[in-house]
Formats: structure tokens, sequence, C-alpha cells
């Protein structure tokens, strides 16, 4: 069962409930777009260092000096733009035995954590306030561990996203439907 996807200006969520088996799987997924400035950040690098590739070789500039350490330097680039771009992060919660978070990169790498249910106390909507900005996050207090647990690690996704992973994880962890967790707050309202 998939509901209807939510989509905001940067990401889109989807919610896909599997009851294939004995044991439903509740995953969720926040997809970012692909960013067209990005790509035109990629292409145009590319770009420029073809056009200096050809001015020193067409030039009267010692090219052996300043080729290598410009082309280093643009490769970089293009590579730290290519590999750190984020394609979705999920959460795979799986009641009896834990939650798996997952981080898609467009290169094709795949970051996976699993957490056992029985080390999750309780998963907590967290406002983060900085000195420009104002945004909230998903996190996990888990038994043993004196720092919090970001469910979402590269993205932050606005408020109403966050709720429904945050009623889900509380299901799978009190084993309650009511899915509050012990909270009676509209966060609509909150908001505003």
């Amino acid at each position: 069962m998939s509901e209807k996807p939510i989509s905001s200006r940067k990401y889109t969520y989807i919610h896909d409930e599997d009851d294939t088996g004995f044991q439903s799987i509740d995953s969720h997924h926040i997809m970012v777009p692909k960013s067209r400035s990005r790509q035109f950040l990629l292409y145009s690098s590319f770009l420029v260092l073809m056009a200096h590739v050809c001015s020193l070789l067409l030039g009267k500039e010692e090219w052996r000096i300043v080729f290598p350490w410009n082309s280093l330097t643009f490769v970089i680039l293009a590579a730290a733009l290519h590999l750190r771009s984020i394609e979705k992060e999920s959460v795979l919660i799986m009641p009896t035995f834990g939650v798996q978070l997952e981080t898609h990169y467009r290169s094709g790498r795949i970051c996976r954590r699993f957490i056992p249910i029985s080390k999750i106390l309780k998963p907590v909507l967290n406002e983060c306030v900085t000195p420009t900005t104002c945004y909230w996050s998903l996190v996990l207090i888990l038994r043993g561990d004196k720092e919090l647990t970001l469910v979402f690690q590269e993205l932050q996704p606005p408020l109403e996203m966050l709720v429904s992973v945050w009623k889900a994880l509380c299901t799978a962890v009190d084993g309650d439907t009511t899915t509050d967790c012990g909270m009676e707050v509209d966060f609509r309202a909150s908001i505003l």
C-alpha cells in the first residue's frame, strides 16, 4: 500500500507498507530531485577545464607547471559535486527486528545502519535552532548511548514529512497503535 506522496520545494516523501509476509515492513523515503544548478555547475566546470587546457596548449605559458595543479583542482571539484549528492534517505521499520536507516548517493554508494528495536528508547522530534535558521530533526534516544542518533543524517526534511515517520517509529517502538507517543501537540499550530 502506497500513500499519496507529500512534496515540498526540495523533497518528496513516499510511504510504502509491505504486508506480503507474516511481518510488515514499513518504509519511508525522502527523495531529493536532481538539482539543475548542481548539474550546470558540474558541466560548466568541465567546460572551463577544457577551455583552460586549450589555452595552455595554444599559449606561450609554461603549461607543464600550471596544467597539473589546475586540472587537479577541477577534477576534485567535479568529483566532490558528484560523489556527495544525495538521491534519497530511507527508514525501513521492521516492528519485531528494528529500524534500518539508509542513505543513497547518486554515485551508487549506499550507507546502511541497523538499530535493533530493543535498543530504541524513544523517537523524538527535535527543534534545532542556529543563529541563522531553525529546523526540525527526527532523532532516536538509544539505550547505552550518550548521544542522540539522527534518523536523516544528510537531509533536513520539513516537519510534516517528519511527523509521519515519527508516528510510525512510535508505533513500532511502543507497540501502541494510537501513535501519539504521549504527546497531544498540533504541530501545524506550533509552526505558525
